[in-house]
């Protein structure tokens, strides 16, 4: 009522609570403006109401519904997604992050650092259908060492060479917003049997799932599933599994 209901109708009407775990908040906005326009705006208004109902509340976080990457200021570059790989199943939703086609380990640059992680990478998306001996496969560094360069020429290299392969490819935001949706929508079942049923499952920036407990038990049993059927994962992080803080221990032990 402070705001009135004018400002509340073009701003806050279309954000939804998704969860709150270890004192931070999870609300989702429907585009990355809305977003960022309400986090530097509100954020810490949203924080003290939220406090006011439970003090042990420490932080807000938002996240969108649009695609990583949809409102970047970028040279424009034909792009395709993962909805043309694999089965109509995966392709009737547009669930996928976007591929970029200057992603290919044709333009990777090797050096000492990445030397490693280009070979394994290398080694997943040649093997024609057979899990690698890296499996799964998990990188891990810096902003700007190449983790998601690798990660799309993965996706390219399997959708040119070995295209009956089905294949995701999606931030870990992405993930929990699919997982969430599910849930409310009470297709958690259908959920299930799309990631369950992929031969190769990339899961970017795995870190966003800190501290999401419900996505975390689901994105737990998901890799269980996958790596039991010797289906491939991949996923890329900012550090190592040992540094990783509040994850689950036996996620940490998986992808150690």
């Amino acid at each position: 009522n402070h705001y009135g209901e004018t400002l509340y109708n073009s701003w806050f009407s279309k954000v939804n609570f998704i969860e709150s775990s270890l004192n931070t908040v999870i609300l989702c906005a429907p585009t990355n403006f809305v977003r960022d326009w309400i986090k530097s705006k509100y954020s810490m208004v949203i924080l003290q109401l939220f406090q006011h109902y439970n003090n042990t509340i420490k932080s807000i976080e938002i996240i969108t519904k649009e695609l990583p990457g949809t409102t970047q200021t970028v040279i424009e570059l034909p792009t395709k997604t993962f909805a043309d790989i694999g089965s109509s199943e995966l392709n009737s939703e547009n669930i996928f992050s976007t591929l970029d086609v200057r992603f290919t380990f044709d333009n990777f640059v090797v050096g000492a650092p990445n030397e490693l992680a280009y070979a394994a990478a290398r080694a997943v998306a040649e093997s024609s259908g057979a899990v690698s001996e890296s499996n799964p496969l998990f990188l891990y560094g810096g902003v700007g060492l190449g983790k998601t360069h690798l990660m799309h020429a993965i996706g390219w290299y399997i959708k040119q060479n070995n295209p009956s392969r089905k294949v995701i490819y999606m931030s870990a935001e992405k993930f929990m917003y699919q997982f969430v949706k599910a849930l409310r929508n009470k297709e958690v079942i259908s959920f299930k049997e799309k990631f369950r049923s992929v031969d190769v499952l990339m899961i970017d920036d795995i870190q966003f799932i800190c501290g999401k407990d419900s996505t975390q038990e689901e994105f737990f049993h998901t890799f269980n599933t996958l790596i039991d059927n010797n289906r491939q994962m991949v996923i890329s992080c900012d550090r190592s599994p040992s540094d990783l803080d509040n994850i689950e221990d036996r996620i940490k032990s998986r992808l150690g």
